[in-house]
């Protein structure tokens, strides 16, 4: 697959490399881009007015991800994350990723989440609120 570049994406989360964040073959651990793809959409849903932690009733989980890596990054390079909303559905959000390089427009690894909304007591699937439906679609 082609690297998407920095305009593909409509969300932007900025997020410095720590040291423990290296692998010992010298770039990211592969496991730690994961963590960077849900710190980003984490910011982009509280920016949206998502209740974080389970408040009003409604969770979030993550039901599928994916990643492919194009390139390294490491510490202690800074990592531009881009999220785009790629998929709206009754109670889920599909969300396209990728992780950039301090200057760079190509993707150094780029991949997908996707969300289901859940009752915080029951864990059924929940219509995603009209509120937050809005919000989420500015950067689709």
């Amino acid at each position: 697959m082609n690297a998407t570049s920095r305009s593909d994406y409509r969300y932007f989360h900025t997020i410095q490399a720590r040291w423990m964040d290296n692998d010992v073959y010298g770039h990211l651990n592969n496991a730690v881009y994961y963590s960077l793809f849900d710190t980003a959409i984490a910011m982009l849903l509280s920016e949206c007015g998502a209740e974080l932690f389970g408040a009003g009733g409604l969770n979030r989980l993550v039901v599928k991800s994916g990643c492919e890596y194009l390139s390294s990054l490491c510490f202690p390079g800074a990592i531009t994350i881009g999220v785009k909303i790629a998929a709206l559905g009754n109670s889920s959000i599909r969300y396209a990723v990728a992780a950039f390089g301090e200057g760079l427009d190509a993707a150094a690894a780029q991949g997908e989440f996707i969300h289901v909304c859940v009752g915080a007591d029951d864990h059924r699937p929940t219509r995603i609120p009209d509120s937050l439906r809005k919000a989420l679609s500015r950067y689709a």
